[in-house]
């Protein structure tokens, strides 16, 4: 098993509109070799006193923290399929992107510990 984890500032009227991108990426996710993905939006995320999940990616007002994360099969799968899936010009979407992937936060782990379903 291997994760990719993802915090994305969403500006939050762009809501149905990164359902839809997300929607489409997860499709092509899973005919690539992807288990599960999900995308959680924010419900509670505190300010923190040192750091947290705005600070991270830099959020600013009227926008809305979506915390993802991919299971890929192991890390070879991944790496495999990396570069097709950059050349995949279903990736690309008309129009505007529904948050601003500079400020993305993207990371990829090897579990230490699973509780729950394997």
């Amino acid at each position: 098993m291997y994760i990719v984890g993802i915090v994305i500032p969403v500006p939050e009227d762009k809501q149905d509109a990164y359902r839809r991108w997300a929607e489409n990426g997860a499709a092509l996710f899973k005919e690539y070799g992807c288990l599960e993905i999900v995308e959680s939006w924010e419900d509670n995320v505190p300010d923190g006193k040192l750091t947290d999940f705005r600070r991270a990616v830099a959020a600013q007002p009227g926008e809305k923290i979506v915390y993802s994360w991919q299971i890929w099969p192991d890390k070879a799968t991944l790496e495999a399929v990396e570069a097709k899936m950059g050349e995949d010009t279903r990736f690309n979407i008309p129009g505007d992107m529904p948050f601003d992937a500079k400020r993305l936060i993207y990371g990829c782990f090897s579990p230490l510990h699973i509780m729950g379903r394997v």
